[in-house]
């Protein structure tokens, strides 16, 4: 949902924005198409691999660093104030098309999942260290799985034969649990939760979701772009509330005290942009303005 990112922020010629999950560099290149020479970008990426797809401009300051600390490289840089900000959450394309990195289900390979190659924890180390209950907890509250606690036992008793260290052999085992004709959206869902605990990623976003408020100047834009359930319950409730519990907060004299005023409810990328990206069938792009 490129174009339709664009024309959320709003963006202003000589205005300074964020794009805070980099990657191969598309979001970047057209908010550089709309600024004028006075304008600035600053865009964040954990991923060493992302940095490699930086984009030679005077007007770019690529960040290696994971966007949860924001706050402070904005400060550091000397931008704490900026019109509109950029997240497209989740997996980049160029990362899922690298089979050494883990994330595909594709693609044999040992079960990594870091989007920080730094990082001390990897899908393989979970699925063979944490306990069957740790393990059902984070397919079912990350991937929404029903038999999450069948899995978990199935994973416990296969590790115990041999640790589960690669894509193909880990497929293997959840065989049983893959219904004909739905076996890669289950793989995708499991895949998913184990991607979401070797990153810290739900923690992570709401880390840089309160930052937003302090940053973001009066009018500023921001856009968000998620791809499942559960990090897409945590933006709606904050752009709607300022927090991530079902009421808004209210200040001292018990008026609600809220940041944002949202743009629209959500949008959905085209049926064209789908079978172009089969991966942006469950985008949702949400967009908010700084009161």
């Amino acid at each position: 949902m490129l174009n339709e990112t664009i024309e959320c922020l709003e963006i202003k010629e000589d205005g300074v924005y964020v794009d805070l999950t980099f990657g191969g560099g598309g979001h970047s290149k057209a908010i550089l198409n709309v600024l004028g020479n006075n304008g600035k970008l600053l865009a964040f990426d954990q991923d060493l691999d992302a940095i490699e797809n930086s984009i030679s401009d005077d007007r770019l300051l690529l960040i290696n660093q994971n966007f949860k600390f924001l706050k402070q490289n904005l400060n550091y840089h000397g931008y704490p104030k900026v019109d509109g900000i950029l997240a497209d959450l989740g997996v980049s394309s160029y990362q899922f098309d690298k089979p050494e990195r883990g994330f595909s289900i594709r693609h044999e390979s040992k079960l990594d999942m870091r989007m920080n190659k730094n990082g001390q924890l990897n899908a393989s180390e979970i699925l063979n260290n944490y306990s069957e209950a740790e393990l059902s907890k984070i397919f079912y509250e990350y991937s929404d799985l029903r038999n999450s606690r069948s899995i978990a036992k199935l994973i416990i008793e296969k590790r115990n034969e041999n640790k589960i260290i690669s894509t193909e052999q880990f497929n293997k085992i959840l065989d049983p649990f893959l219904s004909k004709g739905y076996e890669n959206k289950t793989l995708a869902k499991i895949y998913q939760a184990l991607r979401i605990e070797v990153n810290d990623e739900i923690e992570t976003l709401k880390k840089l979701l309160v930052q937003l408020p302090d940053v973001l100047k009066k009018g500023g834009k921001v856009v968000i772009i998620t791809y499942h359930s559960v990090e897409d319950r945590i933006v709606k409730r904050f752009i709607q509330n300022g927090c991530f519990e079902s009421e808004p907060l209210k200040d001292d004299f018990g008026k609600y005290k809220l940041p944002f005023k949202r743009s629209f409810k959500f949008k959905s990328p085209s049926v064209m942009e789908i079978k172009k990206n089969s991966r942006s069938r469950s985008a949702k792009l949400r967009s908010a303005e700084k009161l």
